[in-house]
């Protein structure tokens, strides 16, 4: 196992990054009325495919009382809208709304203007080979995840019960959207 310094800590570095990045796209998406948790929702709708709420909250990998917030924060800004889901008498399919489709182009040059500032200095192919880092490093993570909450799950008590909201989720791409008949 390697030994790292404090601060050389790949976890810890990436950590950081994040945070600076969530930063920075909620100081660049308050002037749009939105918060940083829109922008993964939004993308997803942004094509016109309806979703329902479990099917945004496993493509955004946030619990579902999390996503019902949002969604209800979204819906009275007027950036979607709920219409009943016709296989599925009990729920609700969410859309974007035509106000929201007018601000993307805004919150994509907000999104955009972060990633040149965070990636400044760097050649396309540092850039490049960030990027495949990254995407590998998120894929470790995943199966490293799923395979611990599988020995973890198999070592719990058998009458225990999964608490709620944390189905499992299939892996899926970032923005990448559920195909779903139309």
């Amino acid at each position: 196992m390697r030994k790292w310094a404090q601060h050389e800590r790949p976890g810890h570095l990436i950590n950081r990054a994040a945070r600076l990045l969530l930063r920075l796209a909620d100081i660049r998406f308050r002037p749009l009325g939105l918060g940083v948790a829109s922008f993964p929702v939004l993308s997803m709708l942004r094509t016109g495919q309806k979703f329902s709420q479990k099917e945004l909250a496993l493509c955004a990998r946030i619990e579902q009382p999390s996503m019902a917030q949002l969604l209800s924060r979204l819906e009275r800004d007027g950036m979607i809208e709920r219409s009943p889901d016709p296989g599925d008498g009990r729920s609700s399919l969410i859309s974007i709304t035509r106000k929201a489709q007018g601000i993307l182009p805004e919150v994509d040059a907000a999104v955009d203007a972060g990633n040149e500032l965070a990636l400044a200095g760097m050649s396309d192919d540092e850039v490049k080979t960030l990027i495949d880092l990254l995407q590998r490093l998120i894929g470790n993570l995943e199966r490293g995840t799923e395979r611990e909450q599988a020995t973890t799950d198999r070592s719990e008590e058998p009458n225990q019960r999964q608490r709620p909201g944390a189905e499992k989720s299939p892996s899926l791409v970032a923005n990448a959207p559920l195909k779903r008949p139309v």
